[in-house]
């Protein structure tokens, strides 16, 4: 009966607690923060408390959900490098219940600073940790490289959404990221998961398109979401009216492609 009570309490804390989900991809242009932007925006307007930490030195993530970077105190640079608490970085952005922590170009010198650190590849989990009671969802947009920012970013996760386009050399450095995410569950994070392979970018009417979809099916099986990512202008566009799809265009297929996703992520973990 004593048991019995301590798992019914220990789950429903484990239940309050937010998880942290990293976007990461080391190939470029594969719809990594297109996907955390629009992801989270979805999950918003489910009435989930979401934040997203840009953690890449390109700020798209932040200037996509209309912060203005150039007129922000505090960076996810200064909570890493230990100038500020993650809790005074934080900005509300454009969509209701989706707040940010924006990224700058100093990011870029966070990959030296860090290096110095002792554990430095534990800084992002220290400073996110605090975090977890007050969102249901964090998201964290990697830059596209395997450096120790995204190091830190994969040992914060509790698991990882791998994007991954249908276009030509879809599978080109998986299994680079594949064997860094092995490393990683080996030496610093053994609970990382993948959350799912994402297939973006998708068209139909496109030979290449299907076939790239069965291949990566074939390859990953149930770790492949059931919603794909159809490519869509509104999509394209949206990013720079500093707004998510949802906002551009609700009925576009791009914005209704990622509530479907949102959906999907919420029913696999409730």
């Amino acid at each position: 009966m004593y048991y019995a009570l301590f798992a019914v309490t220990l789950h429903s804390k484990m239940k309050s607690m937010g998880k942290i989900i990293a976007l990461a991809n080391q190939k470029g242009g594969v719809g990594k923060t297109t996907t955390t932007i629009n992801l989270a925006a979805s999950l918003a307007t489910f009435e989930k408390k979401v934040l997203v930490i840009d953690a890449d030195p390109q700020a798209n993530a932040s200037s996509g959900l209309g912060i203005d970077i150039q007129n922000i105190e505090f960076s996810v640079y200064e909570c890493l490098i230990g100038n500020c608490l993650a809790k005074e970085a934080i900005q509300k952005s454009c969509v209701e219940g989706l707040d940010v922590i924006p990224s700058h170009i100093d990011l870029v010198g966070a990959e030296l600073e860090l290096m110095n650190m002792e554990n430095r590849e534990l800084v992002m989990k220290e400073v996110l940790e605090p975090l977890k009671s007050i969102y249901d969802y964090i998201f964290i947009d990697c830059s596209p490289s395997l450096g120790i920012i995204t190091v830190n970013s994969l040992t914060a996760a509790d698991s990882i959404i791998i994007p991954v386009q249908c276009e030509y050399f879809a599978l080109e450095g998986i299994s680079k990221l594949l064997n860094t995410i092995k490393i990683i569950k080996n030496k610093l994070n053994p609970e990382l998961d993948i959350e799912g392979f994402l297939l973006t970018m998708y068209d139909s009417r496109l030979r290449l398109s299907n076939q790239i979809k069965d291949e990566i099916k074939r390859h990953f099986q149930e770790l492949v979401f059931e919603t794909i990512i159809s490519r869509n202008i509104r999509l394209s566009e949206a990013p720079s009216f500093g707004i998510p799809a949802i906002m551009y265009d609700a009925d576009s297929k791009g914005a209704q492609n990622y509530l479907a996703l949102a959906q999907e992520i919420v029913r696999k973990n409730s």
